[in-house]
């Protein structure tokens, strides 16, 4: 049923109110999406961004008069976005964020037949639930199969679909026997408008620490062809400057009426080399300790008891036999 003039003048006021306020939106494809999921999507985003669906020849339309209306903005590069089954998320908020919501919303799906399938679809082996008179239902599909406590058990991992084909009555069949949802959906960017940019969304893939890695990477590679083309740059500047200390300092340590504050400690060292070795102990405190476990230990000789005469004789000396 088409619009009345009143909900169709609501929409495009609502349209243009949303294009003036935010100037960040997403481009969301929408396909096998519900209602109730684009509820909850809009209950989820609440205070953060705006959700706008709608027709695409009411979408443009009400672009091409935003832009008559605002001859200097750059939002016209929407109208051509406008096709497919798509909407529009309005921010002013972090576009990362607002996209782990959008991904995060997403719900379990069986597979359609007819439908093209997003991802591939692999039946995990085992026990199917399924009597042995429906065997030949299995081999149909040529999947390997056994009887197993009279069940048909499947005996391998089977890929089943492949992500791009579309899903037959038979694949589709398969899936709802065993009780298997192997599709999830959700809204899925497309483009992103930023600040009058429109770009796809896997920019928003690249995070600092990939652009710091791929700085470090491309300031490598600026300093390997400076140094050897021999053109000093920015790049290549420290390198250039140890390379020439090397050279200075190889020179200065075989003349010996010449030096130089820096290339001391490597002279001194060239000269005498068992000067710079470690003592080889332990830690602060050491040497002490090795003293003392060095130090010979003094034995206290305990004095034998005096003898006694078995004869009686106190002197002894032992007595007459």
């Amino acid at each position: 049923m088409p619009l009345s003039a009143e909900r169709k003048a609501a929409y495009f006021e609502t349209m243009k109110t949303l294009m003036a306020s935010y100037s960040k939106c997403f481009i969301v494809d929408i396909d096998n999406v519900g209602s109730m999921q684009i509820q909850s999507t809009r209950l989820a985003l609440r205070g953060t961004a705006e959700v706008l669906m709608g027709k695409n020849t009411m979408m443009r339309k009400c672009i091409r008069e935003f832009v008559e209306e605002n001859p200097d903005t750059p939002i016209a590069q929407l109208e051509d976005c406008c096709r497919g089954n798509v909407g529009f998320v309005f921010t002013n908020g972090d576009l990362g964020a607002v996209r782990e919501i959008l991904e995060s919303n997403v719900r379990p799906a069986p597979a359609r037949v007819g439908g093209i399938a997003p991802a591939d679809v692999i039946v995990p082996k085992g026990p199917t639930g399924c009597d042995p008179g429906q065997t030949a239902f299995f081999q149909t599909l040529q999947i390997a199969t056994k009887i197993a406590k009279g069940q048909i058990e499947m005996t391998t991992d089977t890929h089943l679909i492949s992500a791009g084909d579309k899903v037959t009555a038979s694949q589709a069949a398969l899936l709802q026997k065993l009780g298997i949802e192997p599709f999830t959906y959700g809204m899925s960017l497309l483009k992103v408008y930023d600040s009058g940019s429109l770009f796809d969304a896997k920019v928003l893939d690249i995070t600092d620490e990939v652009l710091t890695a791929k700085f470090v990477v491309a300031l490598n590679t600026i300093s390997k062809l400076s140094l050897a083309l021999n053109i000093p740059t920015e790049a290549s500047v420290t390198h250039s400057v140890a390379n020439a200390f090397k050279a200075i300092l190889a020179v200065t340590v075989e003349l010996e009426n010449y030096s130089f504050p820096k290339a001391e400690i490597y002279k001194a060292y060239l000269a005498d080399p068992s000067a710079f070795a470690g003592s080889g102990g332990g830690g602060g405190g050491g040497g002490e300790a090795a003293a003392e476990e060095a130090a010979p230990v003094e034995e206290e000789v305990e004095e034998a008891p005096p003898a006694v005469d078995m004869f009686g004789g106190g002197d002894g000396d032992g007595g007459d036999y």
